[in-house]
This record gives C-alpha cells, structure tokens and sequence, in this order.
C-alpha cells in the first residue's frame, strides 16, 4: 500500500490562470463518490505572500449574551446539551446553513464560552462550496494552509483525507506511539486563527474522533505563583518545521514560513478569560529562558493540556455533524485509530474552513511581536 496516490495534471486555478495541479487522490476509489471535488489536491503553482496584518473584528462583541436568538427558550426543537463541564455544547434543531447575522453573533460567542460547538444532523456539506466559504467568512478572513492539501478551486479549503490511496496524514505519526497530536491551528501566524469550521464528507463506521482541551481550564489549573510567572512571558511559535517536512516530502511551499512570540497567557477579547495559550504542535521555546528551562515548563504545559482528561472533550463524527471552536481558548487533536485497509472501517474525508482573528495579547498589554527580516 503507498503512502499516497498521486497525479500531476495542467489546470487553472480559480482566476483561470494555468497552473499544476497535484492530484492525491486515485479516481478508481472514489468513482462514484458524491464529494468527488473535495478530495485533496495541491496547487504547485501559485504562491502567497505573508499574511498581512488586518482590522479585525470579533463578531462576538455583536451577541446578545443571552443569546435569544441561537437558543431561543420557547423553542423546544433546539436543544443545547454541555458535552463536558469544561468545555464543550452540542446544539440540535439549528441549521448553520439558515443561520440570520444575529444568530452567527451568538454562536460567536457561544464558541469562545465553550471552545468547541458541535451541530448535529446538518446540510451544510450539500450546500456548496460558495455558500460554505460564505460562511465562513462572516466570522473573518479565511487563511490558506502554507503547505496542505486543499479542494479544487477553493484554496482556502484544507483538505482533511485519510483513505487507502492517501495515507500521508497518519504516515506523519509513524515514528510515534500515539497518532494524536494536540494543537492550535497555524498558531505560528502573527495574527493567529480565531474560529475553525470542520465539515466531514465520509466517515469511518467507528473511530476518526477529535478531541479538544479547554485552554481556559488549563490555565485555571495553574498554582497561582505559575499562573504570575508565565504571564509575563513569550513563546516562539514556528512554522518553519512544518514547511521543511513539506518540502522534504515532495509537497509545494505556498507561503514562506514564518515564526512568532506569542504570549504564553492569552486574554481572550471578547470573554476576557486567560488561556494558556502554547501547545504541543507548535511552539517551540519560551522566550529569555535557558533552553533546559523552557524545555522542562514546555513539557510540563504540553503533558497537562494532552493528558488532562477533566478538561477535555471527545466528540464522534457522523457525516451529518459540524464542529465549530475557537483555537484562541482550545487545543485539539485528530485521533487516527480506525485501519482503512479494513473496509469495515473505511476512510475519512473532510475540509476545514479557518478565519483569522487579532494579534494575540496578553496580560497588562502584553503583544505578540515577530521578526520577518
């Protein structure tokens, strides 16, 4: 079995211009697949320059904290259940795709409360990729991934595929005992992903869940002279290694990689709750330590946002379910336990919609800086 079955094929992107397309999919296993255009490919042609800073406004600030809208209590078809204490609601009897401005405000918030909304029984897979990036761009700038896979045409539309001609996303967990790996999304970018959209096409009969830590919770947990310390600190963020594997792995760099420091506690602008703002994915070291002393914090925070079960949430996945959350106040993994060389347990399709929010800051003012030169 290879690691991935891949096609170059001449094309155009969106603007009609001619470009190389590879295509990381094999036709024989999806010939009769309703979601054909969203398996993944890669532009090798077009290339981005570095983010650049923007206004951003959180929508989140527009609710109503009561949200009467998204969850109206004469209602009784919508129903909001907390998946965990600590993070987590599932929402059932609302449909994203009819959402009105006024309920998108609350789920804004919503989110950023419970860092992670899931809505069951859904359409908005079958609603089309214009109406979807529509979506998504309400909440804010959509970012295009540096190096992954994404959908024809739609380039700000990561590709999530795990199938038996495309192994490439468990392969990068092949050297260790466990395929999770927790993370917030592209935290290396100056202004870092507020909301994530996650939409599954296809899912296995059992496993392919994901699972989220609340940052919020971690950060809670801290002893009060920790919580003091690293508030005034600073981590590299890094995308550098990302960019490196890609291009080790034959994948075409779309947008140089870039690194940021971030706070380590991170004061989330709408809520205004402290997060513990690193993790396991991404960040490198903490700023003005010896190296064996950011080590040993680093390792201590990474294992306590990994293994802390009583802050976390674990959702499954049908092919009519929506998962919304803020990587701002959540870390999260994909959890790869399914073999899709067992037909039984197929393959796993999907795409991620991300917008991106404000320049992190922290306590008393502390800012995110960087160095591009």
């Amino acid at each position: 079995m290879t690691t991935q079955t891949t096609t170059i094929q001449e094309a155009t992107n969106a603007e009609g211009q001619p470009i190389k397309l590879s295509v990381a999919y094999d036709d024989k296993v999806h010939n009769e697949s309703k979601y054909a255009a969203y398996l993944p490919v890669y532009d090798e042609t077009t290339k981005f320059p570095r983010t650049e800073l923007f206004e951003f406004h959180d929508r989140g600030h527009n609710a109503d904290p009561s949200k009467p809208n998204l969850l109206p209590k004469d209602d009784r078809s919508v129903k909001a259940v907390k998946l965990t204490p600590r993070v987590g609601t599932e929402i059932t009897g609302q449909q994203l795709s009819k959402l009105s401005d006024a309920q998108k405000d609350e789920l804004a918030l919503l989110i950023a409360e419970r860092g992670v909304v899931v809505f069951r029984d859904q359409d908005f897979k079958d609603i089309g990729p214009e109406k979807q990036k529509e979506f998504g761009q309400y909440f804010g700038r959509l970012h295009v991934h540096p190096v992954g896979a994404h959908i024809k045409d739609h380039i700000e539309f990561h590709s999530i595929y795990l199938g038996p001609d495309n192994l490439y996303r468990l392969g990068r967990s092949n050297t260790r005992l466990t395929t999770t790996g927790y993370h917030s999304d592209v935290s290396y970018e100056h202004q870092t992903p507020a909301i994530t959209i996650l939409t599954l096409l296809q899912v296995p009969e059992t496993g392919g869940d994901t699972g989220w830590t609340s940052a919020v919770a971690a950060y809670d947990r801290l002893s009060e002279p920790l919580k003091d310390f690293l508030g005034g600190l600073k981590a590299e963020h890094s995308g550098f290694p990302q960019a490196e594997k890609a291009q080790r792995d034959g994948h075409f760099v779309r947008r140089d990689p870039v690194k940021s420091f971030h706070p380590i506690v991170r004061v989330h602008p709408v809520t205004k709750q402290k997060t513990l703002f690193v993790n396991p994915g991404f960040t490198k070291r903490i700023v003005g330590l010896k190296d064996e002393e950011s080590d040993a914090i680093l390792q201590l925070l990474f294992k306590h946002i990994s293994q802390s079960q009583d802050i976390q949430a674990r959702v499954k996945w049908d092919d009519r379910t929506v998962a919304l959350w803020d990587n701002r106040v959540t870390a999260h993994t994909a959890i790869s336990d399914y073999d899709v060389g067992d037909e039984g347990e197929g393959l796993r399709q999907g795409f991620r919609i991300t917008t991106l929010g404000e320049v992190p800051e922290g306590i008393n003012g502390l800012k995110s800086d960087w160095d591009d030169k």
